[in-house]
């Protein structure tokens, strides 16, 4: 090991008390970090072994205040809630710039108080601050002749945890967090997300639909055709996985020969309020792993669109079931969010989705309860549930007045609760396992031929409802406890 460390010269710690230009003091200091570690990277690997250790840092934002004035309290976010130093390491100042914007600016007129812009304490991973560079590959450890550690910082876990949104804060004394996600838990998953989803994060949009089919892709990619014809509709351009972009309806887009394990797609806005479709297939784990790495974007809302076993006899193949709570055997949060955690309906999502139900529809009042019901939604861990002896877990869901039975739902909308993201449910009843009409072929067909567009668009319709809600109404306290960090 090296005694000594080489690291890039940056400009002194210095405050700000305009938001913009925090913001390009951020991206000056990320971009001499990665570029000081690459060059660095491509010298060692041609042969100049550094005598000393070679590091960069991650750029920070600090906030200091000795006041208990109380601020503006109609807001849910935006502030400090007492004296002390708040501190947040940034990464990708490009990606996240018009967030970081509003959040500082917020926090400015929160407090009357400069914001510190300075490099941190904590390093910056090589693997990160390599990974928009697709040019530039970093070898597995060992497949060089030397450990590549040695030389220069790797990924720690110690910095890549959820303790600050699972409430088990660890930072020096005196200091607090001042957004939800450290730095290099914000890489990781960006990393994450651009090898399940095979799209780069800079497509995601701020709302997010998931589904369990393939079948919502289709009809996702046909509407974005559609409203693309249309540059009325603000709409600019469809992503799809391997990062393939359109901007008209009749340009081609070539299949993977290999699909990644969740594909996502991007109906994108040119201020990023465009809708992003994520197949998660089927399962609580994906619904877990997706909804982990996608909270670090800080979305607006997302909802679960997907298929479910009815459970009444009452329900009819293709109704709509919107979930105003939710039965959780999914196990998979258990450890980071007990079940003893309520996971309550929101008021916003829960109206956007019922208008956009009417609309889609035309049905109405009572009219709508021909086709749609409101009710628990329960989510297990077991596909094949149905063949274990029923009078255990049947019991169980008649007890919590379950309507409806998936593998992700609660998943979703738990981890929406986590990490403070606005989440949703709404259903399409494809399967009546306890009344004899089970999920096979033939019925399957008519059924998705049927429905799958309509139940598409009614999400669609109600993420440009929620589009349109001031962004402090969609966030509102309901997802903030005691002591949160002032960053959405």
């Amino acid at each position: 090991m090296h005694d000594t460390i080489r690291t890039p010269e940056v400009p002194a710690p210095a405050n700000f008390t305009d938001a913009r230009a925090a913001v390009a003091r951020l991206r000056e200091l990320y971009d001499i970090a990665t570029g000081y570690l690459g060059e660095s990277f491509s010298a060692f690997v041609a042969g100049e072994r550094p005598a000393t250790r070679i590091r960069a840092f991650y750029p920070e934002i600090r906030l200091t205040t000795t006041s208990y004035t109380r601020v503006d309290s109609r807001l849910a976010f935006g502030y400090v809630p007492e004296p002390g130093t708040y501190v947040a390491t940034i990464t990708r100042p490009d990606l996240f710039e018009n967030y970081l914007i509003q959040q500082i600016e917020l926090l400015m007129q929160s407090h009357g108080m400069p914001v510190r812009i300075g490099a941190s304490g904590t390093p910056m991973p090589l693997h990160f601050a390599l990974s928009g560079n697709p040019a530039v590959l970093v070898p597995q450890e060992g497949a060089l002749n030397f450990a590549l550690r040695d030389v220069f910082d790797v990924p720690d876990l110690t910095t890549t945890s959820d303790d600050i949104v699972n409430g088990a804060r660890v930072m020096p004394s005196g200091e607090a967090p001042l957004a939800p996600f450290t730095a290099q838990r914000v890489d990781y998953s960006l990393a994450r997300l651009a090898h399940y989803t095979a799209t780069d994060p800079v497509h995601f949009q701020n709302h997010v639909l998931f589904t369990n089919y393939q079948f919502y892709v289709d009809e996702f990619e046909g509407f974005a055709r559609t409203v693309l014809a249309d540059p009325e509709n603000g709409y600019s351009a469809f992503v799809a996985p391997g990062n393939q972009e359109i901007t008209a309806p009749d340009q081609t887009i070539t299949p993977l020969a290999r699909l990644p394990q969740m594909p996502a797609y991007h109906l994108k806005r040119a201020d990023g309020q465009g809708i992003t479709l994520v197949n998660i297939g089927v399962g609580p784990s994906n619904a877990k792993t997706a909804t982990d790495h996608i909270a670090v974007l800080r979305p607006h809302a997302w909802l679960m669109v997907g298929h479910c076993a009815g459970l009444r006899n009452s329900q009819n193949l293709g109704d709509f079931v919107l979930a105003h709570a939710y039965l959780r055997e999914d196990h998979v949060l258990d450890a980071d969010l007990p079940v003893w955690v309520p996971i309550p309906a929101l008021a916003e999502i829960q109206t956007s989705l019922e208008e956009a139900v009417e609309e889609v529809t035309k049905l109405q009042g009572y009219e709508l309860k021909r086709i749609m019901r409101t009710g628990t939604v329960a989510t297990i861990d077991n596909r094949n549930w149905e063949l274990r002896d029923q009078s255990g877990p049947v019991h169980r869901l008649s007890l919590s007045r379950a309507i409806a039975l998936d593998m992700e739902s609660a998943t979703i909308a738990a981890n929406g609760f986590r990490f403070r993201v606005p989440y949703g449910t709404l259903l399409c009843v494809s399967d009546k396992p306890l009344h004899g009409e089970l999920k096979l072929p033939g019925m399957a067909s008519d059924f998705y031929r049927t429905q799958v567009s309509r139940h598409l668009m009614i999400g669609i319709r109600a993420m440009e409802k929620l589009r349109a809600m001031p962004i402090e109404r969609i966030h509102s306290r309901k997802l903030r406890s005691f002591d949160e960090t002032a960053f959405l």
